[in-house]
């Protein structure tokens, strides 16, 4: 294990996992860790490949989010809505992977994943408020439109340490698993499913659901996209495959 490093991306096939290697600091992310991410959420989105991205932190937790001790050198608030919304954007679907803590603007890069699978022990905790902090735009967006008003006073307002059952309860995990052997196994079936799915309907859905989230649909966008799926070999390999009741060998065209 390491003692702190810089993420790291690993690209097997049409996965990817982009792994935070500060265990001894639970994953605190650094300024230069906060750059890393970003060139290597673009060299991901470069590679068309890849259509899973699995985000997960080394050791006992998650993420603990910024390194407070650099609030004053950079503002962490705009760099972390910036690497938050450039994941929510991201072009393949992402998972994040949750056990122990995932603490302050860590709590949003989650949430900016398309599905969060967790252990027992992960619990979410944003201190803003109790540091003087304002959360940024895009965090209070997500935790608005993803978990309700409700939760995100909650949260962001009254500061409360959700555990892992009231996590499952308010929508931020999309499972519990009671082990980390059975999350990491839950992990490999949701990727292997999502891998299987046709890229060409899988991958734009994703950004129209986002985009319909947030109340920007972009109407003619969505209808070339449909009308592409549609013109297709996929689509046709699917029906095929279906009426067979086969596996269909999806190629993205």
């Amino acid at each position: 294990m390491s003692a702190g490093l810089a993420p790291r991306l690993e690209v097997e096939g049409a996965s990817a996992r982009i792994t935070l290697r500060r265990p001894r600091q639970a994953n605190r992310l650094t300024a230069d860790d906060l750059h890393v991410l970003r060139q290597l959420l673009d060299e991901v989105n470069a590679n068309a490949a890849v259509r899973v991205l699995v985000l997960v932190g080394e050791g006992r937790h998650f993420c603990s989010g910024f390194d407070l001790g650099a609030l004053g050198t950079i503002d962490a608030g705009a760099r972390f809505g910036e690497l938050a919304d450039a994941l929510e954007a991201a072009r393949p679907i992402t998972i994040a992977r949750l056990h122990g803590g995932a603490y302050g603007g860590a709590a949003d890069l989650a949430l900016a994943c398309d599905f969060r699978l967790g252990a027992p022990a992960v619990e979410m905790f944003v201190p803003a408020a109790r540091i003087g902090l304002h959360f940024y735009a895009g965090g209070l967006r997500r935790f608005v439109e993803r978990l309700g008003l409700s939760t995100a006073k909650q949260v962001l307002l009254a500061g409360r340490t959700l555990n892992a059952q009231a996590l499952l309860a308010c929508g931020y995990l999309d499972q519990l698993l009671p082990d980390i052997d059975t999350l990491d196994a839950a992990l490999d079936a949701l990727t292997a499913e999502l891998q299987a799915m046709a890229p060409l309907a899988l991958l734009p859905m994703k950004q129209h659901l986002n985009a319909i989230a947030a109340g920007r649909l972009d109407a003619l966008r969505l209808q070339a996209d449909i009308e592409t799926a549609r013109a297709s070999a996929d689509l046709i390999e699917g029906q095929a495959a279906w009426a067979a009741r086969r596996s269909a060998q999806f190629k993205g065209c």
